[in-house]
């Protein structure tokens, strides 16, 4: 489900650019309002639809769940704590609304507490690894690993 944007309610603020991954939210530089550059190489991670202080970017559902000519708003509302997906059919008469819950916790509350993990070395602040990266990518046991390392063998042009 892309986004489009109602030119109409934008004014040209960029919240959605800022936030935007994959880089395809621009400003119009003539009219001064937010523009999908291109609607296939969106992620659809709706981070744009969120930040939207006008609401006026809108997603096109899929055919799945919405018929063609229908809707999509997207509403976040952080008193309530859920995000609201209304759907309105394209004859006006049928309103689906689905609410679901935000799931953002607060900084800290999804990481373990690092205040009982040790801090790093010296030598571990001056490497160009990142915290705990030998760990978890198994380099702390004698350097990176190869498929060789790991037993595979090549047959046929494919590790096996």
């Amino acid at each position: 489900m892309p986004t489009f944007v109602y030119m109409t309610r934008c004014d040209g603020c960029g919240h959605c650019v800022d936030i935007c991954p994959s880089d395809i939210m621009h400003i119009d530089t003539t009219y001064r309002r937010a523009y999908n550059i291109e609607p296939n190489m969106c992620w659809e991670c709706y981070s744009c639809v969120k930040a939207c202080p006008q609401n006026a970017i809108d997603v096109r559902g899929y055919a799945d769940f919405a018929p063609l000519g229908h809707s999509v708003r997207v509403v976040r509302d952080e008193e309530k704590g859920v995000i609201a997906w209304r759907i309105k059919f394209r004859n006006g008469k049928k309103d689906m609304s689905l609410l679901a819950p935000i799931t953002t916790k607060p900084w800290g509350t999804c990481i373990p507490q690092l205040a009982n993990v040790a801090g790093p070395s010296q030598e571990q602040r001056n490497s160009q690894l990142l915290y705990n990266e030998p760990k978890y990518i198994r380099m702390d046991d004698g350097g990176l690993h190869t498929l060789e390392s790991n037993g595979l063998v090549m047959k046929e042009g494919v590790y096996y």
